[in-house]
């Protein structure tokens, strides 16, 4: 939900530079985006009913006076909402990076009921960011497959046997409406694709090996809940991210338009035969 470094957008979505220089590398959240989402058609009329509903009088003037700009507009609804949902993301990760970090902030007032729940969930749990916090905000790349991404928080938490440290990877998710206990189809497979990807850029822009990851969670933050769940990334998950990867390389790569075919007594048909 951030802006990393190195990736940048395409036609086809995002991509990330390699630092090395080989091949732009897709990310996992566009990969994803090949991962049909049925409920996203009711969602969005949904939200299309909600403007409708709340001024109907307004509406049905427009309607007739003019309705092909009431149309435009009812059409980028759930658009425009998507684009807030995604800068409200956007700027709770970068507060969450200074929470744990302990950096200055910009004070802002409706990201920061989810700050409070984030900075209630560290003391329930008595992270010392100092010692427990591996990671924070870091590009991970598997350039054999081709794809890149970018995890929020590695954290050492006590949940193994007799309270050892694990290595969790844990993807933040926000949302101003959806219930705390929300997991997405395809959240497993992004962690699976993090988790699995051998390598990691450093500050400086050097890879090295990414460390071994014990456990993934979704870490829920709501404006009054949140919730620690943790979610599948072995191989199962894994194969299915690198189905949904594939296609999205071949849609990527598809052509746009194909040629039409005229039987040969058409007029200028071409005359050699198919093969």
């Amino acid at each position: 939900m951030t802006d990393p470094k190195w990736a940048h957008d395409t036609d086809r979505g995002r991509y990330y530079t390699d630092p090395d220089g080989g091949p732009d590398l897709i990310s996992i959240t566009n990969a994803l985006g090949s991962i049909a989402k049925p409920a996203l058609v009711p969602w969005a009329a949904g939200l299309t009913a909600d403007a409708v509903i709340a001024d109907p009088i307004t509406t049905a003037r427009r309607a007739r006076t003019e309705p092909t700009a009431l149309r435009r507009e009812l059409v980028a609804v759930s658009r425009e909402y998507t684009d807030q949902a995604r800068d409200l993301g956007t700027r709770v990760h970068l507060r969450a990076v200074s929470l744990v970090l302990n950096t200055p902030h910009p004070y802002d007032p409706e990201v920061e009921p989810y700050a409070v729940q984030l900075a209630a969930w560290f003391r329930l749990w008595r992270v010392d960011f100092e010692n427990d916090v591996e990671a924070v905000e870091t590009t991970v790349m598997h350039r054999k497959r081709g794809y890149a991404g970018t995890g929020d928080l590695w954290l050492w938490l006590p949940t193994g046997r007799f309270r050892r440290r694990q290595l969790w990877l844990i993807d933040y998710k926000t949302s101003a409406k959806k219930p705390a206990s929300t997991v997405y189809d395809d959240q497993p497979l992004q962690l699976a694709a993090l988790r699995h990807a051998p390598e990691w850029l450093l500050p400086d822009d050097s890879s090295e090996p990414a460390p071994r990851v014990h456990r993934t969670a979704l870490l829920n933050l709501r404006p009054r809940s949140r919730r620690f769940i943790e979610v599948p990334s072995g191989r199962a998950q894994f194969r299915a991210f690198l189905g949904a990867l594939a296609t999205s390389r071949y849609l990527h790569d598809a052509p746009s338009t194909y040629p039409a075919i005229d039987p040969p007594w058409a007029p200028g048909a071409s005359n050699r035969k198919a093969a």
